[in-house]
């Protein structure tokens, strides 16, 4: 019988852990809210930037993959940095997690409200981010995903195949009926064929353009590595987790340029009419474009409905399963003594992290509604720009403790220095580049951009991208150093050995209730 203080085991399969992978990048919902971003960055060259941002991508989640299967802890991140670089830096990392995902609540909470509106036929409440029924229906879908989180890791997955079935669907269809209008020449005005040129990186306009589309392009890949969060609860959870992970960016970056290339295609990249870069739809490039790929007529209507369901199925998906992996790194930084002990509780009946759980989500809720009110909301869109920094900081940390923890063997081994330390610390390296880049040039705000004036002197008016993905990380320090005065153990390097654990069938152990992590 399963103890009560331990997860379920054994209740995701291979396929289900991609299908998590896979559903916490929310394609639809990051395609519609970022693909506009790049557009306006770097015009036509955005499906170049598709396959310049999976690289990275994909050699850091080889590194996830390397660690897993060594050390399959649910704190992933968390535990891997504070092995490789001590208690700072991996908590710190944990606190990366954290943050990225409360951003991202707000705008899948917005869209997912706005999306069913807009599918129930009320575009007056829809097109409103700032409506309150949008407000209500929002944190309505926050609180039933956060109940569905809570009942079990089998319905959240059962849940998110039937939700990732309808998204895939329609954004395929979406694609091939927009690329046969354009062969066709039924295409609107300033739709051109697919060209080479497209794929052209040194055609650019600057070197800043180059980095800050690529990190706008790692926010919609972000989220596959939900996959290895929920580790202790996949079959063989050192294999399965880091296969899913590396399969679900494989997955991602085929969607992701089959949809990049035929909305481009369809509609340009420029700023009027149905262009991708359009500041009435930048930030929401299918819902501009369903109609006028579908048509008018009651096929083209019903069509147009389903996108619509698409992208709130997505978000609503997203929500979810961004969820389940914070959930998951906050029990384990618990059970590693780096969270108070009631994070680490194991609900008796669903065998899940039920107060972290709760706890994200009341918190998602509390700033939902904040930066729904600060600046109209606008702030939600721009938090989807500074949660690139904070996600560049723990992917790019994962694949740096991926080469530094497995140092010892690349001497006598070419393979291991390549796949466990080449790969994933590139990947790393240029993820922490485009996070640091981010944060320096969005320290003050662009022209139409949000931002905060200090009240005392030297008045400097800093960018909300700079507040939102610098500060929230920075915010962790004050917290980071309370805990280590009241919680001592882990701040003193006193539960994680700074090595990989030898290999063994106990991933945490518990030992009269003082967490043991294979030290």
């Amino acid at each position: 019988m399963t103890s009560p203080s331990t997860l379920r085991s054994g209740a995701l399969s291979l396929a289900s852990s991609v299908v998590i992978g896979v559903a916490s990048a929310g394609p639809a919902y990051s395609i519609t809210a970022t693909l506009g971003l790049v557009a306006a960055t770097v015009g036509l060259h955005a499906p170049i930037i598709v396959l310049l941002a999976f690289i990275p991508m994909l050699l850091v989640a080889i590194g996830y993959r390397e660690l897993n299967q060594v050390e399959p802890d649910p704190g992933t991140t968390f535990v891997w940095a504070t092995r490789a670089f001590g208690p700072f830096t991996g908590w710190m990392s944990g606190w990366a997690i954290v943050v990225s995902d409360l951003l991202v609540m707000a705008s899948l909470a917005q869209i997912s409200a706005q999306y069913t509106f807009l599918l129930l036929g009320a575009h007056g409440i829809g097109s409103d981010p700032t409506s309150g029924w949008v407000l209500l229906l929002g944190i309505c879908y926050l609180i039933v995903m956060t109940l569905v989180a809570v009942c079990g890791i089998d319905v959240s997955a059962r849940l998110q195949s039937a939700l990732l079935t309808v998204e895939f669907g329609m954004l395929v269809v979406f694609s091939v009926v927009a690329l046969v209008r354009v062969a066709t020449g039924h295409a609107p005005a300033g739709a051109r064929l697919p060209d080479w040129s497209w794929f052209d990186p040194f055609a650019i306009g600057s070197f800043s353009d180059f980095v800050t589309a690529v990190l706008l392009m790692v926010f919609i890949y972000w989220g596959w590595d939900s996959a290895v969060s929920v580790n202790q609860e996949t079959v063989d959870p050192r294999r399965t987790p880091g296969r899913s992970a590396v399969l679900s960016t494989i997955t991602l970056v085929a969607l992701y340029l089959l949809v990049t290339v035929a909305s481009q295609a369809f509609a340009g990249s420029g700023r009027d009419g149905l262009g991708l870069a359009n500041p009435e739809h930048v930030d929401d490039v299918l819902g501009a474009l369903g109609g006028a790929v579908f048509g008018d007529g009651t096929i083209g209507d019903v069509l147009v409905r389903l996108l619509f369901l698409m992208v709130l199925t997505s978000a609503a998906a997203s929500t979810q399963t961004t969820i389940l992996p914070t959930a998951r790194t906050t029990y384990s930084m618990a059970l590693h003594h780096a969270l108070p002990k009631a994070f680490g509780r194991i609900e008796p009946r669903w065998l899940t992290p039920a107060f972290s759980t709760v706890v994200f989500g009341a918190m998602s809720v509390v700033l939902y509604v904040l930066l729904n009110f600060i600046s109209g909301g606008r702030l939600i869109s721009e938090a989807v720009t500074a949660i690139g920094i904070s996600i560049g900081v723990y992917y790019g940390l994962t694949g740096l403790s991926c080469a530094w923890l497995h140092r010892h063997e690349f001497a006598t081994n070419a393979r291991a220095f390549l796949i466990k330390g080449a790969l994933p610390a590139f990947g790393g390296f240029a993820l922490l580049f485009a996070a640091g880049w981010t944060a320096v040039t969005s320290w003050r705000p662009s022209a139409d951009g949000a931002g905060w004036t200090m009240p005392f002197p030297p008045h400097w008016r800093i960018g909300a991208i700079f507040l939102l993905g610098v500060g929230t990380l920075l915010i962790g320090i004050p917290i980071y150093l309370v805990l280590a005065r009241v919680m001592p153990r882990f701040f003193r390097g006193q539960v994680l050995a700074r090595r990989l654990p030898v290999p063994s069938d106990t991933i945490i152990a518990e030992d009269a209730g003082v967490a043991v992590a294979n030290t």
